[in-house]
């Protein structure tokens, strides 16, 4: 697919980027270079290839899931301002 100048300068400013006057060319080139790209991957035949997450067959390492910290609530309640049935009271801020 061969894009004209002017519809790269239309890209552009839908995209809000500032494209200097004689890059236009190059810009117009390198598009279409990508649409093309993108046209003859299209007509690549994918049936039967199954979708994947990551091109590498590999599996995540999952730690064990134990506990390795205390309880430490009645310490940290112990310092706040004031707490009521184990919850944290604070002041009314929306009326």
């Amino acid at each position: 697919m061969i894009l004209t100048a002017e519809e790269v300068k239309k890209i552009a400013y839908l995209a809000r980027l500032g494209i200097e006057h004689q890059d236009i060319e190059s810009y117009t080139q390198d598009l279409s270079n990508v649409l093309d790209l993108m046209q003859q991957m299209g007509k690549t035949g994918t049936e039967g290839v199954l979708p994947m997450a990551h091109p590498m067959d590999q599996v995540q390492r999952l730690r064990q899931d134990l506990v390795t910290e205390s309880n430490g609530r009645q310490n940290f309640q112990a310092v706040a301002p004031l707490v009521e049935e184990g919850l944290y009271l604070v002041p009314k801020v929306i009326e």
